[in-house]
Formats: C-alpha cells, structure tokens, sequence
C-alpha cells in the first residue's frame, strides 16, 4: 500500500473535502469528516493552551491547533487507495507547538493554577507568579506565605486562593489582587485545598492529620475532621454533592450531606493526581505508567490505559470542540493529550497528541479561552474601570466577594507587584 500522494489528489483534496470521491462503505473518513468540520459552537473558538511547570525553574505555555485551523493541511497529508488515513490526521489536528517560556521562579515549580484570563504559579521560593494571558502580560508576584506554594485554585473570575507549607490559605482578590483573607488552616503545611462549586465552601487537608471544611462567607472553620493518615489530595465533585480524600493509596468518597465516607477504593500505589472526568467517573494516576478510570457510585473498576513509559506525574481534565480530553504529563519530560469516550468509558482511549518538554516536569494546567471575546472583555473592563465613579467603585470593591462576602473597602495596592513592602511584612511576621 503506498503512501505517495498523486498531484491530482493532493489539488482535490485542498479545494473541498466534498470534492474526494466518496467510500463505497461507512468508512472512519467520515468520523474524521464530522470532527473537523462539522463541530458547532463556542467550542470551535477556543484557544488550547498547555501550561507546565518543572524542576528548573521554567513555565512552558504549548498552543493546540484547533482541528478546523488544521483542516486543510490535515487533509493534504495522507491518502491510502481512496481512503483518509484518519488517525494521522487526528493526531495532527492536535499537535502542540511551542508558544513561550518564562523563567518564571528562583526554585523549582509546585503548582499552576488557571481561570479564563489569569495563570498562575506556585514555587518553593515561596511566591506566587501572575500571567494575564488575554493580555499576554507578566502580571507581577505575591508575596505573602513563609514557605513553598503547595496548593492553588481559581474560583470563577474573582477569587484565588492558595494554601503552603506555613500551615495558611490566603483569599486574594483578582481585580486587585489584595489579599482579602488570610487563615491560620492547618499546623502543618497546607497540602490540598478545593473550593465548592458555589464558593460559598472549601476543603483543606494539611499533614496536621486533619480534614478541615472553611466557611468561605465568614473565613472560619465550619468543621474539623480527624483522619488517620495525613492527606495529599482534596477534591469537590463537579456538582459539589460530594468530594475524595486521598491518602496514599486510599481514596476516601464522602457526600455532603452527612459529611461522612460513602465509599473507599484501594490502589497498588500511591496516589499522585486525580481528576474527575463525569460526576461519577474519575481518573486516577499514581507512581506508575497506568492511568485508571473508576465509578465511585458503584466503586468499581472501569478500565486503565498505559500513559507513559514511566510514572504520571499530574494530570488535567477539560472539554473543547465536543471532546472529552485528559492531559497527562510525566517525570521523563512528556505532555500527551488522551481523548477519553464518555459513552464507551472501558475502551482504549485515543491518544489524540504528545509533546517532549525535555524537562522534569512538576504540574500542568490547560488553558482555555475564546480568542474573539477577548478584545471586547478586556476593553470592556478597562473603560468601566475609567469611567465607573470613584464611589461607586469602592462600593464596588467592598461587596465583590464570594456570594456577599464583604470586605474592607480599601486597603491600597500593598500586594500589587511591591515586592519591598511585602518582603518587609514577611519579615515582620517571622520577627513576632
């Protein structure tokens, strides 16, 4: 079978897709069809961006093509006796290409944490890097915890919040970024936070051997938990009506209502990352080349694929152009994009993309936004900022919280990018 593509193919093919002589049986060309041309919605328009962190310091930032900006020279690639080699050409559809790196730290990265306009990372060198990517700007630092960044989470558009090893979970504000809350949460490190979709909750488990549930509304504890084994992972399901706790190689369900463990499942080792995928279907990976899917309604196994050669470091689970797809990075350097089917779960999944970093890479988030909108929000936010009255902007500021929250209504611009003022309040903090 040949793989040479003759003139008058390649001259057919770039003019139409409509225009290569049709199967004589329902073939996979016309899968292929469907996924680059007939995807519908504000999906088509979303950019895809990989953002990963690692051991040297570096924040990588990846950009998928959108299968329609690969279209045309997708189907200019391979043709096979009449027929569209169609996994080529999904594959191709999906490859990342470089878009930026950044030195972003002075120590290696913990984790990265991503919203609609914002990145953000967390180090050992105990400080919180901002990236507006709608403006392709470096947003400046925040300087407020005493030891390594461990835990970071966007709450929509208007809140971060970030947990490390000084035992403290800071709520700042993403306007301006102040910091709107500080919390003395855990006696040992923070290791693991996740704020409930209402944002009115947040989990925390830190190595104080404690499961701590925050009331967001009033910045107190609402309950405090004892566990048996310290904590790595917290995590809220996508409707909140119930979150895990991992330990190790124990993964504990609990629901909300009753606060207490629902279900538990056991691995062979331990946990590194976990990702819900539906409600009830999670991804599970852990110090070793597998990833395993399971239904923590039923508890049951549900399937696993081979995702790297070596351990799975982290993953990141998002949805764009009508796919289900997981990311998953590795120790030995590698990103590689899996398109997981929803309907047929047990199936292999499609490995839709990889890419080689060359780095020991430490986190991955995956960036998404709809280039269109970006101009008009940006200015949108700009022009309201400039001609919004000062009073009615400190009003503004003082009931931007979550759900009603009210804070203070001005505390100036300490945490904006001034480094020496928040490097002589850490130090006035270490002195009492």
């Amino acid at each position: 079978m040949s793989n040479k593509l003759s003139t008058e193919s390649v001259t057919a093919i770039g003019q139409s897709v409509t225009s290569f002589p049709a199967p004589t049986k329902r073939s996979k060309t016309q899968v292929l069809s469907h996924l680059l041309l007939n995807v519908e919605g504000r999906d088509m328009e979303a950019e895809v961006l990989l953002i990963a962190g690692c051991y040297e310091q570096i924040i990588f930032g990846y950009r998928v093509k959108r299968p329609e900006q690969c279209q045309t020279a997708c189907l200019t690639v391979k043709v096979l006796n009449g027929y569209l080699d169609w996994r080529s050409l999904i594959y191709l559809s999906w490859n990342p290409e470089p878009d930026f790196t950044h030195h972003a730290h002075t120590a290696s990265l913990t984790i990265v944490a991503v919203n609609d306009q914002y990145v953000a990372t967390g180090s050992k060198d105990e400080t919180i890097q901002l990236y507006n990517m709608k403006k392709k700007t470096d947003q400046g630092s925040l300087l407020y915890h005493t030891g390594t960044v461990t835990c970071l989470e966007f709450y929509g558009t208007t809140h971060l919040l970030s947990g490390a090893e000084d035992g403290i979970i800071c709520v700042w504000d993403t306007k301006k970024w102040e910091c709107l809350k500080s919390i003395p949460a855990h006696k040992g490190q923070v290791s693991s936070l996740s704020v409930h979709p209402s944002g009115k909750l947040a989990l925390s488990v830190g190595t104080d051997k404690t499961l701590r549930t925050w009331n967001l509304i009033e910045g107190k504890p609402a309950f405090i938990k004892n566990i048996k084994q310290n904590a790595q992972i917290v995590q809220w399901s996508p409707s909140g009506n119930s979150y895990i706790v991992v330990s190790n190689n124990h993964l504990d369900i609990y629901t909300l209502k009753t606060a207490s463990i629902n279900g538990t499942i056991m691995c062979k080792k331990r946990i590194s990352s976990l990702k819900f995928v539906t409600e009830s279907i999670i991804a599970i990976a852990g110090d070793e080349e597998h990833v395993r899917l399971y239904d923590i309604n039923s508890k049951k196994y549900l399937s696993e694929f081979k995702a790297h050669d070596v351990r799975v470091k982290t993953m990141h689970f998002f949805q764009v152009a009508q796919s289900n797809v997981l990311a998953t990075a590795s120790s030995d350097g590698y990103i590689k994009l899996w398109q997981i089917d929803i309907e047929k779960v047990q199936s292999q999944p499609l490995l839709l993309s990889e890419i080689n970093t060359s780095a020991r890479l430490t986190c991955l988030a995956v960036w998404l936004s709809n280039p269109e909108s970006i101009g008009e929000e940006v200015e949108e936010q700009e022009y309201a900022a400039i001609s919004m009255p000062r009073k009615e902007m400190e009003n503004k500021i003082q009931v931007a919280a979550l759900d009603g929250v009210e804070y203070p209504k001005k505390r100036g611009r300490e945490f904006w990018n001034k480094r020496k003022l928040a490097a002589s309040r850490k130090v006035k903090r270490k002195k009492n």
